[in-house]
Parts: structure tokens; C-alpha cells; sequence
């Protein structure tokens, strides 16, 4: 990201004799405003059929995975249980040892109801520490990780709802002799949604709606160090809408597209503001002869103030980009992802991920294949970045294992 800096003067002359009070602000020409948050790991698609999709999960229709995409998925599973486990590989052309590792579990104990837990683990692999002098202090092991737990009930033969809960847990601070290393942690909530149509008799093809929300990681904001600023979860939107073409008992085609928006506040535009008196009058500020009154390198030129609570913040985050309606929109990632599945056996997967290059960059298609024998589901993908910001996870073939437990208990299809 490139800073220039743009001089604007504004002078503000009042009738005070030989005396006038003068603004001048300076501010940065800001072509980005990525929004952060902490705990950001939290985001990334833990398993490979999402990844093979272009990071999709709350319209697509029901696996082991729905815990950390929509949980209300859970109701609509076809087998009555099922466990999952993942690993990918972060900055692997880099570094082996940074990845993040999942674990799943639901159950869908009637009809009508389901719970799941879930586990995600981000391992920063290890760094030594050395003291002033150069010699080793110890080796350290930054983490991060996440423990899920949810409950989903169906509301009608077509839709459920779904709630969560989250505690989160961040260690990467880095000990410095000070007993400064303190760890940060929170909890958030989710709340979801997820419909699924009757299958429906077309002209060449049958066919299913399927849709799905969630708000995801609501909760409080949280500290990595006592003297520390105040972090946004990653509280996110999910929406998403897809149709499932049945052409027979054999081939089904599967199409998504999904939307999703950070409910974090954007970051205003900032510059340097500071009153003056002009000694000279000469209505221009002249260094070393003007006497400086007031100033404030953190001025808010445009936009609007985003420390403010957390549940401020995810209403204030659908008005507040400086750059109006256009730069909200701006804020909007989608991803667009079709499946083939031949005899519920074998599938193939594509998609698409789309990130505005003021908020990120991040643009980049996915493959991905699944394979299933009996009560076993092996899934994986490979991403190709295609934007000039590459991505963490190129070049990454990522695996999940699913296994079905009461496998074809119930009949949703």
C-alpha cells in the first residue's frame, strides 16, 4: 500500500484583531481501508470440499463440516451422526510447520433437532527466542484455536434454525521478560439459517432450492495485552442461495453463490489536524513563527470513529465506509462454486472467490474431487490465486476425512 501525502489548507479567519485562529489538516491519499480484526484464522475454511468450492458452506447442502458454516445444516443430514477431521498446510512454499487443523462432530438425535461441536487449531509452528546478546532464550509455539458447540432444530419440512456457541483463544505473544505474555480469549455466538426445497419436476430435470444465512463470531471485543487496543471479533454475514439440477438417480449438478460481509466498522480516513495562531497575519502558517495551539496527529477526516462497542459496530458497519454506498458494496466478498456428483460416490467441484482490491485483493479460483466408499468421505482441492496479492494457500492441496455413522437414517432427498 502506497501513503502519499496531500496538503489541504483550510484556513479559518476570524475578526480578532492582529490575531487569527487557523485548521490545518494534512491527510494521507488512502487507497485501501482493509478492515482487521483479531483472530482472524477463524475465517478460513477449514475443510477441503468449502475450499474446492471458492470457500463456500452456508447454502451447500449438509456435511460434517456444516459446525463452522451453518450448524442449522445439521438438521437436514441424511445420516445420523458423522465426524470430520482436516489439515491444511499455511504458507507451505514458506515454512512447513504453520497449519490449521479441525475436528467435527454432530448428531442428529430425532427428526427434528441436532447438536455438533466442533474444534479448530492454528499452529504458527515454532520460533526460537533469543535474548540482546543473541543467545537462545527457549523455543515458543504461537497458537491459536477455537471450540465450538451448537443446536439446530427444524422449524418445517423445508427450513431450521441453528444457534452457537464459541470460545476463542489467542497465544501468540511472545515473552519478553516483563511476565507481559498474557494470552487473549473471548466467546461469540452464531446465529443460522438453512432451507432446502421439495425436489420439484421440471421439463428435462428435477430439481432443489436450497438457501442459507448465518451470523457468525458475535461477541465482545478483546485484548491481546492489558495496554493493548481493543480487537473486533471476525463477526461476519453469510448469505447464500443455490439449485441442485437432478438429471437422474445417477448425476447430480450442484450451483452456489454465496455473499459475505465483515460486520467490523471500517477504518475512517485519518491525518494530522492542528490549530495555530498566525503571529504574521498573513493568513498562511510559516514554521518557527506561528505558535501551534493544538495538535492531533488522529484526526477523523471522513468517515466515522470505530472504536465503539462491539454490537455498535456490527449496525454501524452497513454506513460508515468514507467512500458511502459504493464503498459498502465494496465490502461484499462472493463466491461462486458448482458440484458434480456421480452415484453419490464421486464428486467434482470448481468455484470462484471474489475480494474488492481496496479491502484485501484476495481473488482466486479452486478444484476439488470427493470420493466416498461406504461410511469413509475423502475430499480435497488445490487453489490457483489470481490476483497480484498471492494468496497464503496457493499452490496448497488441502484433505479432509468424513466418516458417516447411520448412514442413510433419514430420507431428505
Amino acid at each position: 500500500m502506497k501513503n502519499k501525502f496531500l496538503m489541504v489548507l483550510i484556513l479559518l479567519v476570524s475578526s480578532l484583531g492582529l490575531a487569527q485562529d487557523n485548521v490545518v489538516i494534512i491527510t494521507p491519499d488512502q487507497d485501501t481501508r482493509v478492515i482487521t480484526t483479531g483472530i482472524p484464522f477463524a475465517l478460513i475454511a477449514t475443510d477441503a470440499r468449502a475450499a474446492g468450492l471458492g470457500d463456500m458452506g452456508v447454502a451447500t447442502s449438509p456435511d460434517a463440516y456444516s459446525q463452522f458454516w451453518n450448524a442449522s445444516k445439521n438438521v437436514f443430514s441424511e445420516n445420523q451422526s458423522g465426524v470430520s477431521l482436516s489439515y491444511t498446510p499455511y504458507l507451505s512454499k514458506l515454512v512447513n510447520d504453520i497449519g490449521l487443523a479441525s475436528l467435527t462432530y454432530y448428531n442428529r438425535f430425532n427428526e427434528n433437532s441436532a447438536f455438533g461441536v466442533g474444534f479448530r487449531y492454528f499452529s504458527l509452528g515454532e520460533i526460537e527466542s533469543t535474548d540482546n546478546s543473541g543467545n537462545s532464550t527457549g523455543v515458543i509455539k504461537p497458537n491459536e484455536f477455537t471450540i465450538d458447540a451448537s443446536y439446530s432444530i427444524r422449524l418445517s419440512d423445508q427450513f431450521g434454525m441453528g444457534v452457537g456457541l464459541r470460545y476463542l483463544r489467542s497465544d501468540l505473544k511472545i515473552d519478553t521478560g516483563n511476565n507481559d505474555n498474557t494470552v487473549a480469549s473471548t466467546f461469540s455466538a452464531d446465529i443460522t439459517g438453512y432451507y432446502q426445497s421439495e425436489e420439484q419436476a421440471y421439463s428435462d430435470f428435477n430439481g432443489r432450492w436450497r438457501g442459507g444465512f448465518a451470523i457468525q463470531n458475535i461477541g465482545p471485543k478483546f485484548k491481546y495485552d492489558e495496554a493493548g487496543i481493543e480487537n473486533f471479533q471476525p463477526t461476519n454475514l453469510r448469505l447464500g442461495g443455490g439449485f441442485d439440477f437432478i438429471f437422474d438417480e445417477y448425476n447430480k449438478l450442484g450451483v452456489t453463490a454465496e455473499f459475505t460481509k465483515l460486520l467490523v466498522p471500517t477504518p475512517p480516513v485519518r491525518g494530522s489536524r492542528f490549530e495555530y495562531t498566525d503571529v504574521n497575519d498573513n493568513g498562511e502558517y510559516d514554521a518557527g513563527t506561528d505558535v501551534v495551539i493544538d495538535d492531533n496527529p488522529n484526526y477523523i477526516i471522513d468517515g466515522q470513529d470505530n472504536d465503539v462497542p462491539f454490537l455498535s459496530g456490527i449496525f454501524q458497519s452497513f454506513g460508515d465506509a468514507p467512500g458511502g454506498f459504493k464503498e459498502e458494496l465494496q465490502e461484499f466478498t462472493y463466491a461462486l462454486g458448482a458440484e458434480y456428483v456421480y452415484q453419490d460416490a464421486f464428486s467434482l467441484r470448481a468455484g470462484y472467490f471474489n475480494e474488492h482490491e481496496t479491502k484485501g485483493a484476495r481473488k482466486f479460483f479452486a478444484l476439488g474431487a470427493g470420493f466416498k466408499y461406504n461410511v469413509l468421505n475423502l475430499d480435497m482441492s488445490y487453489l490457483f490465486s489470481s490476483s497480484k496479492v498471492p494468496s497464503p494457500l496457493e499452490g496448497t492441496l488441502r484433505f479432509s476425512l468424513t466418516f458417516n455413522l447411520g448412514a442413510g437414517e433419514y430420507d431428505e432427498y
